[in-house]
C-alpha cells in the first residue's frame, strides 16, 4: 500500500511539473523568433519602403511595405511562427511579383520589433497594421493573408473591418484546439494564454475566405483547417486542399499557384466590375 502511495504521488507531481513546464515555456514552444540588429539594412528584388508603427503602450513594430507603380491591390501579410523579415519579406515577394503591394510586419520580439507579446497584443498589432493599410488605400482594395500563425490574427482583424478577401493558409482551428491534440493528457486549456479561438472570430468575417491546407501537414494537422472551413458557411468561402503538401512547402504544388491565380484574378475582375 506504502508503495502504491508512493507511486501515485510521483506520477501526480510529475504531472503538476510537466504541466508547470509547459505554462512557463509555453511562448518559447509557440513562438520561435530570431532577431536583428537595429541597424540592419533589408535588401529585397523589389521596391520597398521600411517602416515603424508605434502601439499604444509603446511597442515599435519594424514592417516593411512593398511598392508597385500601379499596383492591383495591396495584401496585408501576417506571417507564421518563425524567423523575421529576412525570411519572410522574400516569401512575400512571390505576390508583389505578381504586381500587388505588400505591407508585412514582424511581431514583437521578433527582428527589430519590441514589445510584450500577448494575444490581445498580437490582435492589436494586427489592427495597427491594418488602419496604416487603410491610410494609404481604400478598403475594398485589401486583401489579409495569414500564414500558419498568422491565420488567427488575419481572421481576427478581418472580422472587426471590412477588407476585400480572407485568404489563409495552413489555418487552424484553435492554437487551443491544437495544443490539446500535441498534449491531450495534459490540462492545456488551464494554462494556455494564447487560444487563438480563430472559429470564435471567423464567424464574424464579412468577405470571402479562401482556404489552403496540404493533406501531410505535420504542424497544423489538414483537418484542422478542415473543421474551421466547416464551421461557417461555405457559399462564399473555398477550400484548396493540397494532395501531399506539407506545411512549409504549398507553393512547389500547382493546386496552390493556380488558387493563388484565380483569387487574385477575382479580385481584378470585380475590380474593373465597380469601377
Amino acid at each position: 500500500m506504502v508503495k502504491l502511495k508512493k507511486a501515485v504521488l510521483f506520477l501526480l507531481s510529475s504531472y503538476l511539473l510537466i504541466s508547470a513546464m509547459l505554462y512557463l515555456l509555453q511562448e518559447k514552444l509557440i513562438f520561435l523568433p530570431s532577431k536583428l540588429p537595429s541597424d540592419y539594412t533589408y535588401s529585397f528584388t523589389q521596391p520597398f519602403e521600411e517602416i515603424y508603427l508605434t502601439a499604444a503602450d509603446g511597442a515599435v513594430l519594424n514592417g516593411i511595405h512593398f511598392k508597385q507603380e500601379q499596383p492591383e491591390g495591396v495584401i496585408v501579410y501576417y506571417h507564421g511562427n518563425a524567423g523575421d523579415l529576412t525570411r519572410w519579406g522574400n516569401i512575400a515577394l512571390f505576390f508583389v511579383e505578381k504586381n500587388y503591394d505588400v505591407i508585412i510586419m514582424d511581431y514583437r520580439t521578433y527582428g527589430k520589433s519590441t514589445g510584450k507579446l500577448s494575444e490581445e497584443s498580437l490582435f492589436n498589432d494586427g489592427q495597427l497594421f491594418y488602419e496604416y493599410a487603410l491610410k494609404h488605400y481604400d478598403e475594398s482594395g485589401i486583401t489579409l493573408y495569414g500564414r500558419s500563425l498568422g491565420t488567427g490574427i488575419a481572421t481576427r482583424v478581418a472580422s472587426q473591418n471590412n477588407p476585400f478577401r480572407l485568404i489563409l493558409e495552413t489555418p487552424y482551428y484553435s492554437l487551443l484546439d491544437l495544443g490539446k491534440n500535441r498534449f491531450p493528457y495534459l490540462p492545456v486549456q488551464w494554462f494556455l494564454k494564447y487560444p487563438l479561438k480563430t472559429y470564435e472570430y471567423i464567424s464574424e468575417v464579412s468577405c470571402p475566405i479562401a482556404f489552403f491546407h496540404g493533406t501531410e501537414d505535420r504542424i497544423v494537422p489538414y483537418n484542422s483547417g478542415l473543421r474551421l472551413f466547416n464551421s461557417v458557411a461555405v457559399d462564399k468561402n473555398t477550400f484548396f486542399s493540397i494532395k501531399g503538401g506539407q506545411h512549409n512547402n504549398l507553393k512547389e504544388f500547382q493546386v496552390y499557384r493556380d488558387g493563388i491565380h484565380e483569387i487574385l484574378f477575382a479580385f481584378q475582375s470585380n475590380k474593373s466590375e465597380d469601377k
